[in-house]
């Protein structure tokens, strides 16, 4: 429990620090400063004669505690609404909308109230009935952290993925509930500190003491164009502009033993086979019979209302991307899928949306056919409301994309953002499989905006026509030839050893053969197809063997959790195929 709860805090940090607050931080930052406290007023007290007078003493300074109050209205609301809301609406009858709603109109009401003081203290009387030492200056503060909950939409990643799933699907226990709350405080915490500076400007900076009336007004004008922003969806615009910095430290997270119970409570038995391949590889792999779609709540852009079955997509090679129209992540792939939509449908290709609804809002059909028609996606979409096609692919991301193959195999995924060239590269192989007489038209040309480490090594292709950063003697084709490594080798390059055939498809081990690799990362893998045995050595510390068997699959060779420059050193047994290095 407790490695959950920490867990929860880390992820909820690193959803604080990324793009997805941005909305929300003027209104923290001008909330934390814009308290109607002031001093205790005078004190009566009777004089020695039977008079009374008025005894006066120094001023004590009320402590704001504004700052304290919006976050635990958030932490609360998040926490709860996030848990709970789609069971509540469901129980209730409610629309889905009703919750975002109710998040914008008390928004636009406390951006009214601080406008107009009168109607700040009419909207803050039924607090006044609360016993009390002194009027409550935080009750309004608390509201609107309740209002801010219901419309604050995370980045995705697997913590918000796991807490979400448990919510819409009813798997709540008290583990659930911690991760969850650990998460919105997590998530929070830099929240926390923009609205204390928000306070301590208000405090010491003397404009903002001697214009506090405006400072609350110009407060309100925010929150309303803040609620304004929110219901037409303006805010995306800006972060769809600022790619997702904090996508690789959510992986680390995922990454954690202790999670992976809640990441797999919504997994079932369809698609067990997709545990065996690995995200974003660089070679194409069995990973099992597509599931049929199921439990579909609407289809859309089909022409059949009943939407699509497995048996259309046989012949064709398929994309299936999950997302959701709220999450920003999925905004920024989205021109990517179109793309591919545009580029290869004539040539075979066929995409499916996928809609899985993180928050509540989003499972209202008119709220998805909006976001389709605003990002122009004209490929068919359906409604998965019930999360039954997100356990099916053992998904824990949005977006993700599986691609599965003409036979109706899924061959390959993607987990979040980036790798667009290797997932193109894979589309374009798939269709070159399913029709050789097929002429492809040239590769899409979108921008990746998916942030990584520029220290980072690059994919390293282990084959004639790929391989760039070689150093060594001259490569030979299809020939067994015997090589001697490098003595020198520069940062990012590699060099072979013993003995080998190079092709333009893979380098095939022969005896005592060995590639020696000069990388930057945190961690690496290797692609390694037949039968044998491999060695791995970094830094020249101690060796480590593992067994290679089957197809052609991807072998972790280090993973730590800091970047290193480091040479390793890598021995395969005769006969076993390598194909390409891997870095995180």
């Amino acid at each position: 429990m407790l490695t959950l709860i920490l867990i929860g805090l880390i992820g909820g940090l690193i959803t604080g620090v990324s793009p997805c607050i941005l909305p929300v931080l003027p209104v923290i930052f001008l909330a934390g400063g814009t308290s109607r406290s002031g001093p205790d007023p005078d004190v009566p007290s009777e004089e020695p004669g039977g008079g009374v007078a008025v005894r006066t003493r120094k001023p004590k300074k009320a402590r704001n505690l504004r700052p304290y109050a919006v976050i635990a209205g958030l932490v609360v609301s998040f926490s709860f609404f996030t848990l709970a809301g789609s069971l509540l609406i469901s129980a209730l009858g409610l629309p889905a909308n009703v919750l975002r709603i109710a998040g914008l109109t008390v928004l636009v009401l406390i951006g009214i109230g601080l406008i107009f003081p009168k109607i700040e203290d009419l909207l803050e009387k039924p607090f006044s009935k609360i016993p009390q030492r002194r009027p409550n200056q935080e009750s309004g503060a608390f509201a609107l952290g309740l209002g801010l909950g219901l419309l604050y939409v995370p980045c995705a990643g697997p913590v918000l993925a796991a807490i979400t799933v448990a919510g819409a699907t009813g798997k709540v226990g008290l583990d659930t509930v911690a991760l969850t709350v650990s998460f919105a405080l997590g998530a929070t915490l830099p929240l926390l500190i923009f609205a204390l500076a928000g306070r301590r400007v208000a405090e010491r900076v003397k404009a903002f003491r001697a214009r506090a009336r405006l400072v609350r007004a110009i407060g309100g004008v925010v929150m309303i164009l803040l609620a304004l922003a929110l219901a037409f969806n303006v805010q995306e615009i800006i972060q769809r502009a600022i790619p997702d910095y904090t996508a690789g430290l959510q992986k680390q997270v995922a990454r954690n033993d202790a999670l992976k119970p809640q990441l797999s409570n919504y997994v079932d038995d369809r698609n067990r086979e997709l545990a065996h391949c690995v995200d974003a590889a660089a070679v194409l792999a069995d990973c099992g019979t597509a599931p049929e779609f199921a439990n579909i709540t609407k289809w859309f852009n089909t022409v059949r209302p009943e939407g699509l079955t497995t048996a259309d997509l046989r012949g064709k090679v398929t994309l299936i991307d999950f997302w959701t129209y709220s999450c920003i992540n999925c905004q920024r792939s989205i021109p990517h899928v179109k793309a591919w939509d545009a580029t290869y449908r004539d040539a075979g290709l066929q995409v499916v949306g996928i809609h899985t609804p993180e928050f509540t809002f989003e499972q209202d059909p008119t709220n998805v056919q909006s976001g389709i028609d605003r990002f122009g996606i004209t490929y068919p979409v359906a409604m998965d409301n019930g999360f039954s096609m997100f356990g099916a692919y053992r998904n824990q991301y949005w977006p993700a994309e599986f691609l599965i193959d003409a036979t109706g195999t899924i061959r390959y995924f993607k987990l979040g953002e980036g790798n667009y060239d290797v997932t193109e590269g894979h589309i374009r192989e798939l269709l070159t499989t399913a029709n050789p007489a097929a002429a492809l038209p040239a590769a899409t040309d979108v921008a990746d905006r998916t942030v990584t480490d520029d220290r980072t090594t690059r994919e390293t292709y282990l084959n004639l026509g790929q391989l760039k950063n070689y150093s060594g003697d001259q490569l030979q084709l299809d020939t067994p030839t015997t090589y001697r490594p490098a003595a020198v080798l520069p940062k990012d390059d590699v060099t072979l050893g013993g003995n080998w055939t190079t092709t333009y498809q893979q380098f095939i081990a022969g005896k005592d053969a060995s590639i020696g690799l000069h990388y930057s990362a945190k961690n690496a893998y290797v692609v390694l197809g037949g039968e044998g045995t491999a060695v791995v050595d970094v830094d020249g510390v101690g060796t480590r063997s593992f067994t290679v068997s089957g197809p052609p699959t991807i072998y972790p060779l280090i993973e730590e959790g800091r970047l290193r420059d480091a040479n390793l050193r890598l021995d395969l047994s005769p006969g076993l195929q390598a194909y390409v290095f891997t870095f995180g």
